[in-house]
């Protein structure tokens, strides 16, 4: 016998955060610590040049001083000057550089500030890198006792111990940069992993899937008994850590949702079953009539079968209207869109209520008005608020129907003159199965669905309704649609 070995499914949020958002983070990291690196590497190089100035400097106004004393060095002497870096010669052509900015003109000889300054670089043609450091030198022009010297600071060696300790800096910086994606990628992990948990917490509040025993007391910990019999339980937003508080909230407020639309389902079926009861009872209460007496007497049986067929009638369109809502919630409804004259199917509609209707007076106040919408389901809409009117109505009270635009709106308006809306009840008019009195509901057969029906199709066309009601005067509800372009 072959064994199945059931895989658990790809960790798709975990794969999210891990590929998304921890490599990103980390290159975020690298190049912010790339860029501090190279700002001070920059600022380096500017201290160490400053560096070498003042004390090429010092070196130049203690060398003016002993020419004041001494005058030029013997060659012999010149020759140990070498030694330590710098020279002095006669100045013998027009000194050429730049003077020392005032700003930069720090405490030195009077002599050596007013001189010509000069940087001497090599040619680099056929020269090694450090062989070019050999020919950097700093020149100072000072004119003292009446001659003028050329002073001479050879930076050689004091560049080629700055580059050496430069270069090591760079290959420590280097590794630096290197070893911190990989750190940073486990540090970030690390403090992502509640998120990541939190993310998968939500996640399977949603599915159904099949849980090992350690999966399942994960979810246990994270979820603190959070199911369908107790959804009102909530992530604690002020014991979570404050980079979490966003997505605790998100849950909680994930959760709300679940909570109001399980609730509405709980309701909805429960709801359902009590106006499937009535017409079921009514039925089985007449069959068990007839089936004791009724099958010999004429009355009774006539009176079973009108019974029947009503409730049946009263249970096929209870649900069939279900399965609208059903097909509507499940976005499984296509509209046909068409270009139309609302006002032509307000007068349209208007018409054929007259041919059934004779208990009541019709007005109608229609302007031309076109949108792009479903006929069909905007004269079901249409048809819906008619209907209510009818029903609330009494016998030789007026009903009007006017359509006219309204600011990029099409208004399709039914006014009554029927007992009106409690003022408590009028929020809830629009809610599934809601009837503001069960007994007038019952004797004109309604069952608190056509309103939702009308909303959800005005919705669906990105309109609204409007409701203005006023109890023992009437009531007047809008469809507001938005208007067609015009061509």
């Amino acid at each position: 016998m072959k064994s199945e070995q059931l895989s658990s499914p790809p960790n798709r949020i975990g794969d999210k955060i891990r590929f998304s958002l921890v490599w990103k983070l980390s290159l975020k990291l690298f190049f912010r610590l790339l860029g501090i690196f190279l700002t001070l590497n920059v600022f380096l190089c500017l201290v160490s040049a400053a560096g070498l100035i003042v004390r090429a400097e010092q070196t130049i106004a203690a060398t003016t001083e002993m020419l004041n004393q001494t005058g030029l060095p013997t060659q012999d002497a010149e020759n140990w000057l070498k030694l330590t870096g710098y020279s002095v010669s006669l100045q013998t052509e027009e000194p050429q550089g730049f003077k020392l900015p005032k700003t930069l003109q720090i405490p030195h000889s009077k002599q050596t500030v007013s001189g010509v300054r000069s940087i001497d670089l090599p040619d680099s043609e056929g020269l090694t890198f450090w062989d070019q450091l050999e020919g950097v030198t700093y020149n100072a022009s000072i004119a003292t006792n009446g001659r003028s010297y050329l002073i001479s600071i050879h930076l050689q060696e004091s560049l080629r111990i700055f580059v050496e300790m430069f270069a090591i800096l760079l290959i420590l910086e280097l590794l630096m940069l290197f070893r911190s994606i990989f750190s940073g990628a486990r540090t970030i992990r690390r403090t992502l992993r509640p998120i990541e948990e939190l993310a998968e917490t939500a996640q399977n509040l949603t599915t159904g899937g099949v849980f090992t025993p350690e999966q399942l007391e994960v979810l246990a910990d994270k979820l603190d008994d959070i199911n369908a019999t107790r959804l009102d339980t909530r992530i604690s937003v002020g014991d979570t850590q404050s980079e979490l508080k966003n997505l605790a909230s998100a849950i909680n407020g994930m959760l709300d949702r679940i909570n109001d639309s399980y609730r509405s389902q709980v309701r909805f079926v429960s709801d359902a079953s009590h106006e499937l009861r009535t017409p079921i009872s009514v039925i089985q209460g007449y069959a068990n009539l007839l089936d004791r007496w009724g099958k010999n007497d004429e009355k009774t049986l006539q009176e079973s079968i009108d019974a029947i067929k009503d409730e049946t009638a009263n249970m096929k369109g209870l649900v069939e209207q279900l399965l609208f809502l059903a097909r509507g919630d499940n976005n499984n409804m296509v509209l046909q869109i068409e270009r139309f004259d609302l006002s032509v199917l307000a007068v349209e509609v208007l018409r054929e209520t007259q041919m059934i209707d004779g208990g009541h007076e019709y007005d109608s106040s229609v302007t031309p008005v076109f949108i792009n919408a479903d006929k069909s389901l905007i004269k079901q809409a249409t048809r819906i608020l008619i209907d209510n009117a009818m029903k609330y109505t009494l016998s030789g009270k007026r009903i009007t129907i006017s359509v006219s635009p309204a600011d990029g709106y099409a208004r399709l308006t039914v006014q009554d003159e029927g007992i009106g809306i409690p003022p408590d009840a009028v929020p809830q008019i629009f809610d599934r199965f809601f009837r503001a009195d069960d007994s007038r509901a019952r004797a004109t057969g309604g069952t608190g669905l056509g309103l939702s029906i009308a909303k959800w199709i005005t919705e669906r066309h990105g309109g609204y309704l409007e409701v203005l009601s006023r109890q023992d005067i009437g009531t007047k509800m809008s469809i507001m649609l938005p208007a067609a372009p015009k061509l």
